[in-house]
């Protein structure tokens, strides 16, 4: 059994979760259902991911061959920049469910605090970054929509019963502070990259106070980026000598002492693999802790090294500077 994270409305959200961003559309229908026969409850959806149709299938398959029940899954989904206008919230959430084939999600996250151009569904979906696929050079297209009127319409998600618990991805404290000032419903969850590389510190504490669940994404930091250029291969953590020394002393890999230290410092962690014996070695993190000085020794690691940074992908990728963490 995998622990699980207590969050503020009393909901279980267990803490390691299968991320489903870069899983290759044609996979997603086979390594959802085995993901849950290993023994994974958490899935970590996008509706930017482009594979909530397949993920779905997957979903369905597990719960027809009667390997889970609904209510013992945890799916988590994230709303999209362009659909922030108080009207398009809805329908993304609705379009997400469509795709997954769910009455209600456990979880909905604001993705990014950037709020683009509305692009219809029908013209492209998922919109992606640029607002005109078919003019790069004109970039990306803000919008003017406060997070204010995005938060409101999340909220309406949940009395709807759409959603049970919603929170934010890639915010920062200032961002949260903001947000907790006017909403009627807190957020339960912000997920952020964190790594050894990037611990975020301050941040986690910032949320420990506030009752805020933390997730990281891309808990092994670089691999998930060398093939998108923004990261190299020099940058993994599981070739740090500190990380190497502790995994032979318990007799574990590289990337289990990391994902160890992410669940051991009080964060869910979303590890992304498409192969079946990494999907079993992600989740074979509970039959050892690491001690206080070994816990200690990677957070000494951290050099603030973000891979996922609007701030830098946007203009190299889209023509738009675009920060969020400045």
């Amino acid at each position: 059994m995998v622990p699980s994270l207590k969050l503020a409305t009393g909901d279980q959200m267990p803490v390691v979760g299968l991320g489903l961003w870069k899983i290759d559309r044609p996979d997603a229908p086979a390594l959802v259902p085995e993901a849950i026969r290993i023994g994974y409850r958490h899935l970590d959806s996008a509706c930017d991911y482009g594979n909530e149709s397949e993920v779905g299938a997957g979903i369905r398959h597990a719960i027809v061959d009667g390997t889970v029940r609904r209510d013992e899954l945890w799916v988590t989904s994230k709303l999209w920049n362009t659909y922030h206008a108080r009207e398009h919230v809805r329908l993304a959430a609705e379009r997400t469910l469509r795709d997954l084939g769910l009455d209600y999600l456990d979880l909905y996250l604001v993705h990014f605090p950037i709020a683009q151009e509305f692009v219809p569904f029908e013209r492209r979906y998922p919109p992606g970054w640029l607002f005109d696929a078919d003019r790069p050079d004109q970039g990306m297209k803000l919008a003017r929509v406060s997070r204010q009127e995005v938060w409101e319409a999340m909220e309406d998600l949940v009395q709807a019963g759409l959603v049970r618990n919603i929170g934010v991805s890639n915010y920062n404290t200032a961002l949260l502070r903001d947000l907790l000032a006017y909403a009627r419903i807190r957020p339960t969850v912000l997920q952020v990259e964190l790594h050894p590389l990037l611990t975020q510190e301050k941040l986690l504490r910032f949320c420990r106070e506030e009752g805020i669940a933390v997730t990281g994404f891309s808990p092994l930091g670089a691999p998930s980026y060398v093939p998108l250029g923004s990261a190299t291969l020099e940058e993994s953590a599981m070739a740090i000598p500190t990380i190497r020394e502790i995994a032979s002393r318990h007799g574990k890999s590289p990337a289990q002492i990391i994902l160890r230290w992410g669940v051991q410092r009080g964060t869910s962690i979303v590890p992304k693999t498409s192969k079946p014996e990494r999907l079993v070695e992600n989740l074979a993190i509970f039959d050892f802790s690491l001690t206080d000085d070994e816990m200690a020794s990677i957070s000494a690691l951290n050099r603030n090294r973000r891979f996922n940074d609007p701030g830098v992908f946007c203009e190299a990728a889209f023509k738009t500077f675009c920060p969020i963490y400045e």
